[in-house]
């Protein structure tokens, strides 16, 4: 009896062992696994963000991408893309330069900041510049296309919008419920104009709606003087905020054309190299961001 207890320990003392070399195993391969993984993002990113696999001994043009809102402290700022802007036109050997932009959109000030910018820009150095847009180009995004020589769009991309918009809340209710009142000493009458914790008046509706106005006025001339010879006739339609898709907006010359970043380097550059400006950082963790996020698409959404 004492035997066969020892033998039943001694089995279950080899069974442990057989799991945690098993464990042990399969935690080294997930670990060569994942390690490979990342060395393979890494070369695929650094390889994107390369102008080519021969190098720069080819033609090639300068790329700039932008993306996400137009304020100040982001990426797509007059701070940020301005600088970048104008190494791209520095640079002799680049053929011209193209904005790769995903934007919906943001201030106006940034926007026109950047807008004249790119004209000053193509003044001084006499390059072609091209917008490429992506999944949007709409607002001020579309204000900083204007200013290129020629828009290019994909059939889905949101492009347009070209209005103003301002957003906010009136608590005026919620503070007479919850039985607070609101002491605010003011010099000046209309210094406390738009707060919100006070009710509308006439005279503060007609002075949002005449800054609002002089604003689109702004988009709307940019408008028209970056795309004439390309929009129709009656512009109305065009620019009471509403937006399209890019193939819509090729019909009511909005854009001059379909196409992705390649297809436009070679139809406007002759070439399919690009030398890319801006933050190198951002750029290689955006890459390696989205090959991540495509490998595990794959993964786990292949049979979805």
């Amino acid at each position: 009896m004492q035997d066969s207890s020892q033998d039943t320990a001694q089995i279950l003392v080899q069974d442990l062992l057989k799991e945690k070399r098993r464990e042990r195993r399969w935690k080294n391969i997930r670990f060569i696994a994942w390690f490979l993984l990342i060395i393979y993002l890494i070369i695929q990113a650094t390889h994107y963000t390369q102008p080519s696999s021969k190098g720069f001994s080819e033609t090639y043009a300068a790329l700039i991408r932008l993306d996400g809102m137009i304020a100040p402290g982001r990426g797509f700022s007059a701070e940020d893309t301005i600088p970048t802007l104008q190494s791209a036109f520095k640079d002799k050997d680049a053929k011209g330069i193209i904005l790769a932009i995903n934007s919906p959109g943001g201030t106006p000030v940034q926007a026109a900041i950047i807008h004249d910018a790119i004209l000053n820009l193509k003044k001084k150095y006499h390059k072609k510049i091209v917008v490429v847009g992506e999944d949007f180009l709409t607002s001020g995004a579309y204000f900083v296309a204007v200013a290129a020589d020629k828009i290019y769009v994909n059939p889905n991309t949101l492009t347009g919008s070209i209005g103003v918009i301002m957003k906010g809340f009136g608590f005026v209710d919620a503070m007479k419920k919850l039985g607070i009142e609101r002491r605010v000493y003011i010099s000046g009458n209309d210094k406390d104009r738009l707060d919100p914790f006070l009710p509308q008046s006439e005279t503060d509706l007609q002075k949002i709606q005449s800054v609002m106005s002089e604003v689109h006025q702004h988009f709307v001339q940019a408008v028209l003087e970056g795309r004439k010879g390309k929009l129709p006739h009656d512009t109305s339609h065009l620019f009471n905020g509403d937006f399209w898709s890019g193939e819509s907006a090729l019909k009511l010359g909005l854009v001059d054309g379909m196409g992705n970043l390649l297809d436009v380097l070679e139809k406007e550059f002759n070439t399919t190299n690009y030398k890319e400006f801006g933050d190198s950082t951002t750029s290689f963790f955006r890459l390696l961001g989205g090959k991540l996020s495509s490998t595990f698409d794959t993964l786990f959404y292949a049979y979805g």
